[in-house]
């Protein structure tokens, strides 16, 4: 759940283990105590810093020079014995290769600016009926239920039909599109194990494989989509001596499509199932929702601070330096915990209630900051909104079944639950 409880002395910041299977259901506490105590602490067990305060976390976020994005990936790091089995199933895809969460200027400008084409404000705007659409789809198909599993039912479908829509995908390939993207967020953030890591870098093969057949179908029979736009896409050339703008290579395309489908459809699927659990434990909430249907806004902008979907992303260390007075030596890797700095009292009073109203409601950092703020945030925002609406125009109550066990995704930095069972009655028609 999200409150957080009063431990206090019992935490030791230093023996701070993610894995641990009750911190990886509310790590809030531990935060907390990092905040007060340790705000810059290393944990030993994985060799990382983290980094948990809000005025911290944004001076990390902020400063590209000294904090690289260049991390690698998202996935927890490889076991040296076991690169090499890992490096031999890769092989049978296109290289891994940074483009923009995971790529620095000069390189993440020249990806994001291509990318940021299909965001536009205009793009985003001219989606609300599509979303709308598959929105009032999906309840119409449980309208008349009892009861409902509200993550298989509502919070996968929504996302994934709207970003497999963005990219052009037939319906009948939504089931790989989204286990495609359980492949791609396996490690982020998880203790699996080498078999479970290795299955699914298959399924990213499959995905690479899968989106290479279509933009190489798009040379010959280009369509008014995104991946005929990545196709004739020109980037600045990485050598200074040639002049020519060149193409996108056929890994940087696969590494943006990836990005993009699991930012466009993980994180929102979270925030989805996580507002509706705010909603069922704050009835009030609801009616008031239900009552003036232009607050969903304000309960996005809440559900992002309260649940953040993402809770933290890596950083390097591009220089030997002091952080809050820690020192931090050229090479660590640091977690800048999102989930943390949303939940810091210096900005946020109460910071572990769930209030619409707040002040400062708009600052925080569920989407990042600085030149890697998230590119789909609009997006991710627009389905919220959309979201509430419908659901709260054709629902007159949601209620949390005694069945809930309220079990999270095991991952310390995407959190979101694995399910969530709902009594609901329709609204008067």
């Amino acid at each position: 759940m999200t409150t957080t409880e009063n431990v206090g002395s019992e935490i030791d910041p230093a023996a701070f283990n993610p894995f641990d299977g009750d911190t990886l259901q509310c790590p809030f506490p531990h935060y907390e105590t990092m905040r007060e105590q340790a705000p810059v602490v290393h944990i030993e067990a994985l060799d990382m810093y983290l980094v948990t305060r809000y005025d911290l976390v944004l001076e990390v976020v902020r400063d590209i020079e000294t904090y690289s994005s260049e991390f690698g990936g998202a996935s927890m790091p490889i076991p040296a014995e076991n690169r090499a089995r890992m490096e031999e199933v890769q092989a049978e895809g296109w290289p891994r290769v940074p483009t923009m969460l995971t790529a620095d200027r000069p390189g993440h400008t020249r990806y994001r600016r291509l990318i940021s084409k299909a965001f536009t404000p205009k793009v985003i705007e001219e989606l609300e009926p599509v979303i709308r659409s598959i929105t009032t789809r999906l309840i119409d198909a449980f309208i008349d239920d009892d009861s409902i599993e509200f993550v298989e039912q509502f919070g996968v479908p929504l996302p994934v039909e709207v970003i497999a829509h963005a990219l052009n995908v037939p319906d009948s390939r939504l089931a790989d599109f989204k286990r495609w993207s359980d492949d791609s967020i396996a490690g982020i953030g998880t203790n699996i194990g080498l078999e479970e890591r290795l299955e699914a870098e298959r399924g990213v093969n499959e995905f690479q494989h899968y989106f290479a057949e279509q933009l190489e179908l798009r040379r010959t029979e280009p369509q008014d989509d995104l991946l005929t736009n990545l196709l004739n896409a020109r980037v600045d050339h990485d050598d200074p001596d040639i002049d020519d703008d060149r193409p996108l290579d056929m890994a940087e395309m696969l590494s943006m499509v990836q990005q993009l489908l699991v930012a466009g459809n993980e994180t929102t699927t979270k925030l989805l199932t996580e507002m509706v659990r705010l909603l069922a434990e704050n009835p009030e909430q609801w009616r008031e929702l239900r009552s003036d249907p232009s607050r969903a806004s304000l309960i996005v902008e809440e559900g992002l601070r309260l649940s953040t979907p993402t809770q933290g992303m890596f950083r390097i260390a591009t220089k030997d330096h002091e952080l809050d007075g820690v020192a931090i030596p050229k090479g660590a890797r640091l977690v800048v915990v999102f989930a943390s700095a949303n939940r810091d009292e210096e900005l946020f009073a109460d910071p572990d209630a769930f209030d619409p109203d707040r002040d400062h409601l708009r600052d925080h950092l569920a989407f990042g900051k600085g030149i890697h703020f998230c590119l789909g945030a609009a997006l991710s925002r627009l389905e919220g909104r959309v979201a509430l609406e419908e659901l709260s125009r054709r629902l007159d109550t949601i209620e949390l079944t005694e069945s809930n066990e309220f079990r999270y995704f095991p991952s310390f930095l995407l959190r979101g639950l694995t399910r969530l069972d709902v009594d609901i009655t329709a609204a008067d028609r």
